[in-house]
This record gives structure tokens, sequence and C-alpha cells, in this order.
């Protein structure tokens, strides 16, 4: 199972990131994305709205309380930060830790040095500034791979050449 918690989420400043950080982290194949910071009950409808007619078993949700997702979890916790080990260097070792259960930390701003000292892994997919979508997006592609259907779909794109195509139920 593959979580991924959203540090610091704020309202109306957030409100677009953090939505395409629950739909990648979908699309990548997590099972829930917790957001914490300020709750937002109106971005996790969006979340949520998305998942109901893109098809998909992900759960969203939030918790204000980030630190006991990550004390709690049992499995390989990886904080995805620039400052972190490079991922090309670490990316076998990861593959080999995630039997699986694996926790996916990002933020939005500044991390807490909490985080990376209470996860296994800190890493990087590039040590430059850069989006915590993009990061996301990269881990996860690199760590298994993009996720093609989705059960329970009620809207789904056919693929064209020539056309955009959505189909619906």
């Amino acid at each position: 199972m593959i979580k991924v918690l959203r540090l610091g989420h704020r309202r109306g400043r957030d409100d677009r990131i953090s939505t395409h950080v629950g739909l990648t982290a979908r699309q990548w194949g997590a099972k829930e994305v917790v957001f914490s910071g300020e709750k937002d009950d109106k971005m996790l409808e969006s979340q949520r709205d998305i998942i109901e007619r893109w098809g998909g078993h992900t759960e969203v949700r939030y918790n204000e309380d980030w630190k006991s997702e990550i004390r709690g979890f049992e499995g390989l916790k990886v904080h995805l930060t620039m400052y972190g080990l490079k991922l090309d260097d670490e990316l076998e070792n990861l593959k080999k830790q995630f039997k699986d259960d694996l926790l996916v930390v990002i933020g939005s701003e500044k991390v807490p040095r909490w985080v990376y000292h209470n996860v296994d892994y800190n890493i990087s997919v590039g040590n430059q500034p850069h989006s915590e979508i993009a990061a996301l997006a990269v881990f996860m592609d690199r760590l298994k791979g993009i996720r093609e259907s989705f059960d329970g779909a009620k809207v789904w794109v056919e693929p064209s050449e020539t056309e955009k195509y959505t189909r619906k139920q």
C-alpha cells in the first residue's frame, strides 16, 4: 500500500497544487493521500469527485496531526526533498526495501527538521528547487511505473493521435 502525506496545505494558496498532488498520487497508484496543514473540505471533496468519476480506490483525508501519520506507519518512509540523497543513487536500495507499504512525505512550506529525522530516507529527484508534484511523479514512476487503468471509472480517455475524445459510461 502506498500512502502520500502532503504537509502544510494552505487553503486558498495551495488548492491547485494540493489537488495536483492528489491527482498524481492516484495516477501512480497511491491507495491513500493524507493532507495536513489547514483543513480544506472543498479541496478534499474535489479530490473525491475526481476519484468517483475517473475510478480507482484512493482514499483522501485530512489529519491535523501529521506526526502521527509518520510515527504510526509500518513500512518504508521516504521524504522527498531537494536536500536528500539522489534518487538515481538510491533507487535499487529503495526497490529492495519496498515490499508492501510505502509512505511518501512531501511538503509545501518549510518542512520541520523532525521529518528529516523520522523517515527512513530523505530523497531528491534533483538538487535544485522544483515542484513537489514533479518530485512525486518522478519518484513514483521510477519506483513502480504509472498506473494505466482504474476500476469503476465512469469517465476515461480514448487515446487518439488526432482527436480529443473522452468516453463516459
